[in-house]
């Protein structure tokens, strides 16, 4: 499925707890006020059979389920349905049972957007109250909604009746008493609103500080690899260090960081511009040389072709000038 993997800036991960509630208590039939109370993982394996029907051992799933260890059991059942249906998604038991809302949350969000992957998110015929019959705990779910319900409606009712009990009484006091109630019902709404609110900044708090998290480390993984002694020489790991530990948000930084790469390429050719020399001068060298000893073979040729009667003589015109010769007559 191409919901399996989806990344932590997908559009899943932005749906608003209040519209997973409700996905929720539509889909299953259910009154859950806070995404924490599906951290027993029975509503999880619940969703999961309702879109793939018969996959799912009902009969194991535990909707009573309040110690971690049963809770456990839930989740071995669920683990057991995706390995079933080859889906590589890794759930974090250990966070989920907790009731951390943000966790909650965003697993709840990748559920949601699995199930809609799945025939478009469309539910034939499916019956979450026959189908939580054979689950521990399933009929005293039936009995909470259905206490909730009748509660509410009990309510509505009595408000009705003292309000007509009031107006019979007299004026004055169904005056009196409206106005008492509106204001009490004003103070409970706003302090309904504030407790959502006050969720809402909680949740939106958590993810700002994982998100912050998450970027931390791969910075701190980019500053041991530039670390390493093998790569701390290289002019790109200096410019990469220069913007990690750059101490405000300057263009400049960017600026030099670019300097300092584009700087060796420069400096390249000045650097080895003193071989070509050399290579220039070795066959100058050598030319001189071979001159040398062409002249001195030449000498010897014709040394070889003179007369003994000539090499006397050269001997003693050598003798001559000679300062050992000087030195006898002396």
């Amino acid at each position: 499925m191409a919901a399996t993997n989806i990344g932590m800036m997908d559009g899943a991960y932005f749906v608003g707890r209040n519209e997973i509630l409700a996905w929720i208590n539509s889909t299953l039939h259910l009154n859950l006020s806070k995404v924490e109370e599906a951290a027993s993982g029975a509503v999880h394996c619940q969703l999961m059979d309702a879109v793939h029907p018969g996959m799912v051992p009902m009969h194991k799933v535990n909707f009573d389920a309040k110690t971690e260890y049963e809770m456990i059991q839930n989740y071995k059942v669920l683990q057991d349905v995706f390995n079933k249906l080859k889906i590589n998604k890794h759930v974090e038991v250990n966070k989920l049972i907790k009731g951390r809302p943000l966790d909650n949350l965003e697993f709840m969000q990748w559920m949601k957007r699995y199930c809609d992957s799945v025939n478009g998110g469309v539910l034939n015929s499916y019956n979450p109250l026959e189908r939580r019959e054979s689950c521990k705990g399933g009929k005293e779910a039936h009995k909470k909604l259905a206490s909730s319900q009748v509660s509410s409606k009990s309510s509505s009712v009595v408000g009705k009746a003292h309000t007509s009990h009031a107006t019979r009484k007299n004026d004055g006091n169904a005056t009196s008493a409206s106005s008492h109630r509106t204001t009490r019902s004003a103070s409970t709404s706003g302090g309904q609103a504030y407790d959502e609110q006050i969720t809402e900044l909680k949740l939106f708090v958590d993810s700002l500080e994982k998100e912050r998290d998450f970027y931390f480390a791969k910075l701190r993984d980019i500053e041991v690899l530039c670390q390493k002694p093998e790569l701390e020489q290289l002019p790109i790991v200096g410019a990469i260090q220069k913007i990690l530990y750059a101490a405000e948000d300057n263009p400049s930084v960017i600026a030099e960081a670019q300097a300092m790469i584009e700087q060796p390429n420069q400096q390249l050719p000045s650097v080895l511009s003193p071989i070509p020399e050399a290579i220039e001068e070795r066959p100058k060298q050598e030319t001189q040389k071979r001159k040398d000893i062409s002249n001195f073979e030449v000498e010897v040729e014709e040394n070889s072709k003179s007369t003994p009667r000539q090499r006397l003589s050269d001997i003693s015109n050598f003798q001559d000038g000679s300062p050992l010769v000087d030195a006898e007559t002396f």
